[in-house]
């Protein structure tokens, strides 16, 4: 039989660097080839192959109605991104078969993808899945399937102006505890932008103030909201990806983040434009508050996957390439600065003296001579001034308006 010949029956995806998994974008050609090795001799009828991209959901409630009633409802939907099918090895017209020999055989293929789709995803109750599907067939035999994944990954540039737009925030909690009042506590954070790339670092200004009479402590994470949408109902599920703790404020203090590094883990882009499948990100500034419930800042995020120019906007900080200390500046300006210097203890009598006196024509050369240079020489160093002189020109009497007494 053919199939106990078959040595090998394999996809091989042509990609630019053989040991990576092939990665494609929308609008980009796909190109490999099926891989037969054959022991022997075999009759073949045809080969075809099927390329397929589709998005599913899918996920079960329970439900109840009545007080001994019980049922389980079920939600699915799906979207359909790809589907191409070729005929690789056709059937001769007189309806024979095709005979190769033994050895290796290779079928090429290609196609394009289309130009809008969405990034390969893995979810609890979804996924983003894109595959060759390979069908061998032989007259009085069974079929040989072969099957390849490969992975999409939609661009999103994060050189944008609405990406590279400043975050900020603001929120206040009045803390309670059995109708007591203990206080507010107030936070305000902000981010150079909102779009980001895996392994950058996010550098987070805030200021948290504790007017409670207890400690507080402060947190930030990047949070990943999964949201499956079937039959206008939704599913969502949150997760964190990355997280820091503060130190604990003390009662009637405030905490100051001076670009407070978070770095961002290696995790998926945004899928935003996909009808049944969302996947967004947040960064949370949480407060803990003993004696009642937290205090959450949110402020939006896009994760991206073209990373940031070095030249690309105005509004991009430096802090967001590379992690950046700025207590520094705090002691670049004194709270009481010094007096200037006396003119006298920086300029000496004989000093002044000698640079009043006009310059020698040896000296200069004959580019310096001239009214205007002997006009910055004459009040080169001449000290300023007194305001107990008298005014040597001082007004006539003529030229004072006499005041109206109405006015």
């Amino acid at each position: 039989m053919l199939f106990d010949r078959l040595k090998r029956f394999s996809i091989v995806l042509d990609c630019p660097e053989l040991a990576s998994p092939p990665v494609f974008s929308s609008g980009e050609s796909v190109a490999g080839r099926v891989v037969l090795e054959l022991s022997g001799e075999a009759r073949l009828g045809s080969l075809h192959i099927h390329a397929e991209g589709c998005a599913k959901v899918h996920w079960t409630e329970s439900r109840s109605a009545g007080s001994s009633t019980a049922y389980t409802q079920s939600y699915g939907d799906q979207v359909d991104f790809l589907n191409h099918r070729e005929t690789l090895l056709a059937p001769p017209d007189n309806g024979d078969v095709t005979v190769l020999q033994a050895g290796r055989h290779e079928f090429p293929f290609t196609f394009q993808l289309p130009g809008t789709l969405a990034t390969s995803f893995e979810g609890k109750h979804g996924s983003v899945r894109y595959w060759v599907k390979a069908k061998l067939h032989r007259p009085w035999s069974s079929v040989k399937r072969a099957k390849k994944e490969f992975t999409v990954i939609e661009p999103i540039d994060i050189n944008t102006p609405a990406l590279l737009t400043p975050q900020a925030g603001a929120k206040e909690k009045l803390a309670r505890a059995w109708y007591c009042n203990r206080g507010q506590v107030s936070v305000s954070a902000k981010i150079d932008r909102k779009g980001y790339t895996p392994g950058e670092v996010i550098p987070i200004f805030a200021e948290i103030d504790n007017c409670t009479n207890r400690s507080i402590v402060p947190k930030a994470a990047i949070i990943q909201t999964q949201t499956f949408i079937a039959r206008g109902n939704k599913k969502q599920k949150k997760c964190v990806v990355a997280s820091i703790v503060g130190d604990s404020i003390i009662a009637g203090t405030r905490e100051v983040w001076h670009g407070r590094a978070l770095k961002i883990p290696p995790v998926g882009p945004s899928i935003l434009q996909c009808r049944i499948i969302h996947v967004e990100y947040a960064l949370k500034v949480c407060v803990d508050i003993p004696g009642t419930s937290k205090l959450l800042l949110e402020l939006p995020l896009v994760i991206g996957t073209i990373p940031l120019h070095p030249f690309g906007s105005r509004t991009s900080s430096i802090s967001s390439q590379y992690s950046l200390n700025v207590d520094w500046l705090q002691l670049g300006i004194s709270e009481h600065p010094e007096a200037p210097p006396a003119y006298s203890s920086v300029v000496s009598g004989d000093a002044t003296m000698e640079n009043l006196s006009p310059p020698s024509p040896n000296e200069c050369p004959a580019l310096l001579e001239g009214p205007f240079f002997a006009y910055i020489q004459e009040f080169r160093f001449r000290p300023p001034p007194l305001y107990s002189e008298v005014d040597p020109n001082p007004p006539s009497d003529n030229s004072i308006r006499p005041r109206c007494m109405t006015c």
